[in-house]
């Protein structure tokens, strides 16, 4: 496993923007597929971006397609989520998260999580 560990959050105005790090730990990030998850008070944890180990495939939810971008540097054990035009329904605490599997990531969640970094958006 890898230890994750987010920052970059904060508030901020509708229509604004933020970049998310989720920083890891360990020699065998890059063989990792990674992505982010949030979850609004009283809703469920749901899937908003993933990246394969590779950055060769890249999946958003429908609610931040075109908004949001998520990249990786391997070689700074780093991924980014880059979130543009933020509205007030994106507040959330956003966690990373990784796994060996990219496909079980996606529906499940990673076996690696952060302790997760609050985003609110003002109206």
């Amino acid at each position: 496993q890898v230890q994750l560990l987010e920052s970059g959050g904060g508030l901020v105005q509708a229509g604004g923007s933020l970049r998310l790090s989720c920083a890891a730990s360990g020699r065998t990030f890059g063989t990792y597929a990674t992505g982010w998850f949030r979850q609004a008070p009283g809703k469920e944890r749901e899937f908003v971006a993933s990246i394969s180990w590779s950055g060769s495939n890249i999946y958003y939810s429908d609610s931040v397609k075109g908004r949001f971008t998520i990249s990786r540097d391997n070689a700074k054990n780093t991924v980014y989520l880059q979130m543009n035009n933020l509205k007030p329904e994106d507040t959330a605490v956003y966690y990373c998260t990784a796994d060996r599997s990219s496909s079980s990531l996606r529906l499940q969640g990673g076996t690696s999580w952060g302790q997760g970094t609050q985003v609110t958006v003002s109206s």
